[in-house]
This record gives C-alpha cells, sequence and structure tokens, in this order.
C-alpha cells in the first residue's frame, strides 16, 4: 500500500470514528476561542506578527552565523555542542552520551524533533527505561501511539480514555480509585513520574528558541516538566533543529509574547525556563553536564529552497487549530511527526516528496491556517508548490492519461472548446431542473461529500464571445449614433 493509498483509508478510519469525532468537537470552543480573546486582548497582535517574520526571516538568512555564534557562547557557557546532520547521527550522539554517563533511566519532555527521529523508540531498543514526562505524551507511550498534535499530543483521547489507560497500565490502582475529575488523574500521573524523576541519570527536552547572544536555551511548558528533567539528572540533553536560533534576547521576546497567545490562548507560558550551560560551582542544583544537539535532518536543502518560509515555524499548532481539514480527521490520519497545514507545507520537504507531498492535498485552500499563523508563514502557497511537485509525477496510470489527454486538448483550441460544450450541456442534463448535481460516477470522490454546481449557461469562452459580441454592437451603435448626432448640427 502507498503512502497515498494509506492516507486515503486512514481518512476513512477517522471519519468513521465517533470518539475521535467528539474530542475532535471540543477543538472550537477550547484553543481558537482562547487565541480569539488573547489577540483582542493584545492591541499590538497583528503589528507583532510582521515583526515576527521579519525577525524569523533575518535569522534564516543569517543562520551559518548566528549558529556559529551560538556554538562559541554555549561552549564558553560549558556546554558541549553536537551537530547531527541527519537523525540517525542525532541518536547516535544521545546513545553515546546516555551509555558514557551509565545511564538506565531516561526521562524526556515534549520534543517533536525527537519524535522526527524516533528517539525514544531507539533507546528503547538500546535497553533504556525511558519515560515521557509530559503528560500527553506520557499517555501516548502507554497506548504505543503517535502524537496526534504538536501542543496536545492526546487532543484525540477524551477524559474516559485517560482513565481507562491508567486502569489498564498502573497495576496498583485499587478498583475504587477515582479518576472522574483532572485533578485525580494529573494526580495518578504524578505518583508514577515523581519516581522517573528522581531516579533519572539522563533528561532530555526540546528548545524552543536558541539564543546566539549567549548560548542559551530557551524552553517553554505548561507542566514543569521538562524542568524537573533537566534539573534533577545529572546530565542534561537539549535536542533542537538548526533552524530554532535567533540573535538575542529581545528577538526572542516578541515570538515569546506570540507562542502562548497562538497556542492555547495564554498570554504567557506557566513556565518560560532559560538554560545556560551546566551547573556553575555556586549554583544550588542542576545538571553536571549539558549538551546541545543541532539537528539538520533536511533543513539546510530547505532553506535553500523557495519554500524556505516554512523554517519561521514556532510549533504553536495555531493552523492545525483553525484547519477545517484537521479538525475533521485529526492528527494521527496524516501518519507525520508534523500534522495538520504545517505538516503538509513541510513533512515532504523532510520525509521527501514521494512519501508526503499527497498530504498537500488534504486542505481546502481556505486560508485560515495563513491567517492566525504568529510568522505568516504562506501555508497556501508552499501546499501549491507541493501540490505542482506531485503532479509532475502523477501517482497512477489513470492520472497520467488524464494529464495527458488534457494537454493534448489545450493544444487545439477548436478541439477543446468543442469537447468543453458537451461537458456543459451533459453536466447541465444531468442536473435536470435543479441547480446542483449530487452524484458523479466518475466524480464520486468529489460528490460523495459535496454537491457539484450544475452549469447555468454556455462554457466561459462561449460567454465571453457573447458577451464581446454585444459590446461590440454597443460600441457600433454608439459610433453610428454619434455620427447622427454630428451631420444633424452641420448646418
Amino acid at each position: 500500500m502507498t503512502a497515498r493509498t494509506q492516507f486515503d483509508a486512514d481518512i476513512d478510519t477517522a471519519l468513521a470514528d465517533a470518539p475521535l469525532q467528539r474530542a475532535l468537537a471540543d477543538v472550537p470552543a477550547g484553543f481558537v476561542a482562547g487565541r480569539r480573546r488573547a489577540r483582542e486582548e493584545l492591541l499590538e497582535f497583528e503589528p507583532l506578527r510582521r515583526v515576527a517574520r521579519d525577525i524569523r526571516d533575518h535569522a534564516l538568512a543569517h543562520l551559518d552565523l548566528y549558529l556559529e555564534a551560538f556554538e562559541s557562547n554555549a561552549t564558553k557557557a560549558g556546554s558541549r555542542v553536537h551537530w547531527a546532520a541527519s537523525g540517525d547521527d542525532a541518536c547516535r550522539i544521545v546513545l553515546d552520551i546516555c551509555r558514557a554517563a551509565g545511564a538506565r533511566t531516561i526521562t524526556k519532555s515534549k520534543s517533536m524533533v525527537s519524535e522526527e527521529i524516533e528517539l525514544r523508540e531507539r533507546l528503547q531498543d538500546a535497553e533504556f527505561d525511558v519515560v515521557e514526562t509530559d503528560l500527553g505524551e506520557y499517555l501516548v507511550q502507554i497506548r504505543n501511539e503517535k502524537p496526534s498534535h504538536i501542543i496536545a499530543p492526546a487532543i484525540h483521547m477524551r477524559a474516559e480514555d485517560v482513565a481507562d489507560v491508567f486502569r489498564r497500565q498502573h497495576g496498583h490502582l485499587a478498583p475504587d480509585r477515582k479518576l472522574d475529575t483532572p485533578e485525580e488523574m494529573i494526580a495518578e500521573a504524578r505518583g508514577i513520574l515523581r519516581d522517573k524523576f528522581l531516579s533519572a541519570d539522563v533528561g532530555i527536552t526540546g528548545a524552543n528558541f536558541l539564543v546566539a547572544e549567549s548560548g542559551s536555551a530557551i524552553i517553554v511548558t505548561n507542566e514543569g516538566n521538562a524542568d524537573l528533567t533537566m534539573s534533577l539528572p545529572k546530565v542534561h540533553v537539549i535536542l533542537t533543529s538548526i533552524d530554532k536560533v535567533v540573535p538575542t534576547f529581545s528577538d526572542a521576546w516578541p515570538l515569546l509574547r506570540l507562542l502562548a497567545r497562538s497556542a492555547t490562548g495564554q498570554a504567557f507560558t506557566a513556565y518560560t525556563t532559560i538554560v545556560t550551560g551546566p551547573r556553575r560551582p555556586d549554583d544550588p542544583d542542576g545538571p553536571e553536564q549539558c549538551h546541545i544537539i543541532l539537528l539538520d535532518n533536511g533543513r539546510t536543502e530547505l532553506l535553500a529552497s523557495e519554500m524556505r518560509p516554512v523554517l519561521r515555524c514556532i510549533r504553536c499548532g495555531a493552523c492545525m487549530n483553525h484547519c477545517p481539514v484537521y479538525c475533521s480527521i485529526g492528527g494521527h490520519a496524516y501518519n507525520s511527526v508534523y500534522p495538520g497545514p504545517i505538516g503538509a507545507a513541510l513533512s515532504p520537504a523532510l520525509a521527501g516528496a514521494e512519501q508526503a507531498a499527497h498530504l498537500a492535498e488534504a486542505s481546502t485552500f481556505c486560508g485560515r491556517c495563513e491567517q492566525v499563523c504568529p510568522v505568516e508563514i504562506p501555508l497556501v502557497s508552499v501546499m501549491r508548490q507541493w501540490r505542482s511537485l506531485a503532479l509532475e509525477q502523477p501517482r497512477s496510470r489513470r492520472a497520467r492519461v488524464m494529464l495527458h489527454t488534457w494537454a493534448r486538448l489545450a493544444q487545439h483550441p477548436r478541439i477543446y472548446r468543442w469537447c468543453a460544450g458537451i461537458a456543459a450541456r451533459s453536466l447541465k442534463w444531468l442536473a435536470g431542473s435543479g441547480a446542483r448535481i449530487r452524484r458523479l460516477p466518475f466524480l464520486h470522490a468529489w460528490t460523495d461529500y459535496r454537491d457539484l454546481a450544475a452549469p447555468q449557461g454556455g462554457t466561459f469562452q462561449q460567454q465571453w464571445a457573447q458577451r464581446e459580441h454585444k459590446r461590440a454592437q454597443r460600441d457600433r451603435a454608439d459610433v453610428s449614433a454619434a455620427r447622427a448626432r454630428k451631420s444633424d448640427s452641420v448646418p
């Protein structure tokens, strides 16, 4: 089964999944409403988006310089910086660090980059005890699933699903233990994770931004799990991608102001932590070692392409929350680390067009994703480019025949107009007295879910010719009238 065929099957499964549809129905009342309130409360929200866009574009245009500055300053602060060209390289570096530390237990906070390279699976294969400490990530780890959202990994689950996961996984639970409220469920997760935090030898986090001027990493969470992950173990590993760097703290500030507002509707996240190297002699706590792994994994090629604006992304998830397609099928149907509009724009560059270019077809091109993106990524334009590239290599013999036929017709205008006229008359006949066609056998993939507007007249070219003919008649009449008036005025 091809990636595209699997995608079609996963869409059908998602649309028929009643619990998933109930969970997705909560998105507009949560994230979407929250962002709207946050936008209304911040008068400079729209100008701030343009500032953030310019900051990200400037950093990307001079990425090599800022990465070198970051490495230099991070090294001065006591961190060790590693460069990873691919996901395999990054996993190898992490494994080497864990083995050198004699690690047995590894705690990990939410990181989309680690999902991108399947780091947890690689560590588990090497027989390390790895636990996700973000509550949503912890739940999907137990269920052996992938995150279905960038900021809310378990958005596809409802409260009863969480309670069921805990009862099946946590053997110590008494049958009468109540798990009906969020507080009770969080307390249950905290009881398990606390021991993991205290026993961990290595803690792995991502980073929302890297600050070149100081060699610092900025890490944003709402649960505080990242702070425990980075401060309690002896070794802290920061895994992030090369595009996260910004020049200064002043540049990071507008991005932070937009991030939480766009993601959850908060003015600011509960925890915004700045990490600059390992523990110093006079620090009360912190790791003895700090390793920073900078991952490329296809981003250099993307940086050199016309699709560079995708790298502005600050991983807020707003495009998903407002996307009618994502809110209908959820994240798992995409079978991609990055779902939704940003996934459709980014995944083909990271995974390859053959594996992911079809994701760009999962869009209505309504433009809501662009309207809410805090860094103004032209997502629709990028998805359109991926569609164009996919059409250059049609995926089936039927598609190739149809495109070849259309191309031949387009080269012969008279035949094209004749065929278009027959098609218009046929569609009008199929519609009968109605204005819409409810089903077409050869276009059932379209009419299974929407009606097709029936032609109300001739083809566009016929109607244009008629309009031009009438205009020419009016012009001739006006000229005749002018001549008549002129001749009448001559004595």
